[in-house]
C-alpha cells in the first residue's frame, strides 16, 4: 500500500463579531473521494467543501507545507497558532493506477494575517474551484469529510477555551 503524508490548515479570523474559517470548494466535476469516516462514495453533483491541504515536499516540514498549501489554495497568508491533530485514512485512487493509499494529514490551527481569499494562480483552478470564508461555528456541518469536520470542531473548541488566539 502506498503512503502519503500531507499537511493542511484551519485558518481562522475574527471579523464582525464572529470567527470565520477559510475553506475551499473543489472544481465542479472533480471526482469525489470517499468519506474517510464512512468509506461511502460522495455524490458527484454535490459541492465538495474542504480544508486547504497537500503533500509535504521532500525536506519540507509539515507546518511549512501547511502554510504553503494555505497560501497556494486560498490566496491568504497565515501564521501558526497550534497543531490540531493528525487524520489517518485509506482511500483508493480514482485516477491512474487505482491503488489503495494510506494517508496521514497533519492539521494546524492558523490565524489569518493578510491577503484576499480566492486570489489564487490560474493553474490552481484545477485543484480549487474557489476559496471562501465560512462561519467557524458552521464548518463542522458544511465540510465534506469526517476528519476535516473534526478539525473544525477542534478549532471551535480552541477558540472557546482561549483568549484571542
Amino acid at each position: 500500500m502506498v503512503r502519503e503524508i500531507s499537511a493542511g490548515g484551519v485558518v481562522i479570523r475574527h471579523k464582525d463579531g464572529d470567527w470565520w474559517m477559510a475553506a475551499i470548494e473543489l472544481p465542479p466535476g472533480t471526482p469525489a473521494a470517499p468519506d474517510a469516516a464512512t468509506r461511502a462514495p460522495r455524490p458527484k453533483a454535490k459541492t465538495i467543501l474542504c480544508l486547504p491541504k497537500g503533500l509535504i515536499d521532500p525536506g519540507e516540514k509539515a507546518l511549512d507545507a501547511a502554510l504553503r498549501e494555505v497560501r497556494e489554495e486560498t490566496g491568504i497568508i497565515a501564521v501558526p497558532i497550534t497543531k490540531l491533530a493528525d487524520t489517518k485514512y485509506v482511500y483508493v485512487r480514482s485516477w491512474g493506477d487505482g491503488e489503495r493509499v494510506f494517508k496521514i494529514v497533519s492539521f494546524y490551527l492558523l490565524r489569518y494575517e493578510s491577503g484576499r481569499i480566492d486570489n489564487i494562480a490560474d493553474e490552481m483552478r484545477i485543484e480549487v474551484g474557489r476559496a471562501k470564508w465560512i462561519r467557524l461555528e458552521d464548518a463542522p456541518k458544511l465540510l465534506s469529510y469526517g476528519g476535516e469536520k473534526q478539525m473544525a470542531r477542534n478549532a471551535v473548541e480552541y477558540v472557546r477555551s482561549h483568549a484571542e488566539p
